[in-house]
């Protein structure tokens, strides 16, 4: 706790004053982030950090997993629905982004045959959301040679399974119709840094290129 109270004197002693126009902006004048960014909560994947963007450009959504749960699941299974639809209808964002990563341990707990322990209900519950990715790399995966490639396959295919959930909401096919929204699947590689995005022509996650 003392380095996040060092850290919060920091940032208002020596930072602050390079954003200080722009907190006073976003306090008048609210927010407007151009992205729903949907990651995991794991605490190596910063999504300001790797995008390099400013306070105000994205709508960020952590969960364990990143994991997008289809518009049918109700209660505490699926507080992400809620932070989806304000994102469509309220802030208008005009891309959605949902980034996987290397070495997740929710997608660790998912492939594990052994039950999820008795103490912890809720990432129980939660990971049985995610249970068709499982399924999709047994049926398709079975020549994988080894744990960490499986598990690389099956957070790649945890993000299309994301993507394919979020046609489930009425308030995103709204905006896919009327052509305001993009849907991206990204993938990011932690020991290097790099960024993958999915490509629905090869159907393959490809190094992420700079938009010309």
């Amino acid at each position: 706790m003392q380095r996040l109270i060092e850290g919060v004197h920091k940032f208002q002693k020596d930072e602050f004053g390079n954003y200080r126009k722009l907190f006073r902006k976003l306090s008048q004048e609210g927010q407007n982030p151009h992205t729903l960014f949907i990651t995991c909560s794991d605490s190596r994947v910063l999504a300001e950090l790797i995008t390099q963007s400013k306070p105000g450009d994205l709508f960020v959504v952590k969960n364990v997993g990143n994991i997008v749960p289809p518009a049918n699941a109700r209660g505490d299974t699926n507080s992400t629905a809620a932070a989806i639809e304000f994102a469509m209808e309220t802030l208008r964002v005009s891309d959605l982004v949902i980034c996987g990563h290397s070495q997740c341990g929710a997608i660790t707990q998912l492939l594990d045959k052994a039950p999820v322990s008795e103490a912890t209900p809720h990432l129980r519950d939660w990971l049985k959301l995610a249970a068709p990715v499982v399924e999709t790399l047994n049926r398709n995966y079975t020549h994988l040679p080894g744990s960490r490639e499986r598990e690389t396959a099956a957070a790649e295919e945890n993000v299309l399974f994301g993507l394919d959930n979020l046609h489930s909401y009425p308030c995103v096919q709204d905006r896919l119709m009327d052509g305001s929204l993009q849907l991206h699947g990204w993938f990011f590689k932690i020991a290097t840094a790099e960024l993958f995005a999915y490509d629905p022509d090869t159907r393959q996650f490809s190094p992420l290129a700079p938009e010309h």
